[in-house]
């Protein structure tokens, strides 16, 4: 699908996202994915969101976000309710959602200059 926005150049603004790829500006990334305002992390290691731990939000926590976005894929999975209480413990919001949802709240989250991480669980085709 394709998004739309009054775009601040300044930023990472996710142009177009599929279940397999994501377009932030001229970049395409096709695997998981850290994004924030200014940073892209394009290669995320991870072994699945239900069983998602701590030491997997390390690449995300040093960027220093306020919200952490989890684009679950084409459907909402949630996280193990301990890692929701490890990033609060820190002092930051952890919200699950799919794909679509993630992508058009992480453009507006950076749009209004918050500090949240978008990190997408695309899946690589191949």
């Amino acid at each position: 699908m394709k998004l739309t926005v009054d775009a601040n150049a300044s930023v990472n603004l996710i142009r177009r996202y599929s279940a397999s790829e994501l377009v932030v500006g001229d970049v395409t990334l096709r695997s998981p994915c850290i994004l924030t305002a200014d940073t892209i992390v394009p290669e995320w290691k991870f072994a699945s969101i239900q069983c998602l731990m701590p030491d997997e939000l390390t690449s995300i926590l040093i960027l220093e976000p306020d919200v952490i976005l989890l684009g679950t894929g084409e459907r909402q999975i949630f996280p193990a309710p301990s890692l929701i209480s490890y990033c609060a413990a820190r002092g930051v919001a952890l919200e699950a959602m799919d794909l679509g949802a993630a992508c058009r709240t992480f453009n507006v989250l950076v749009q209004e200059n918050r500090r949240v991480a978008g990190a997408f669980a695309i899946r690589s085709e191949g």
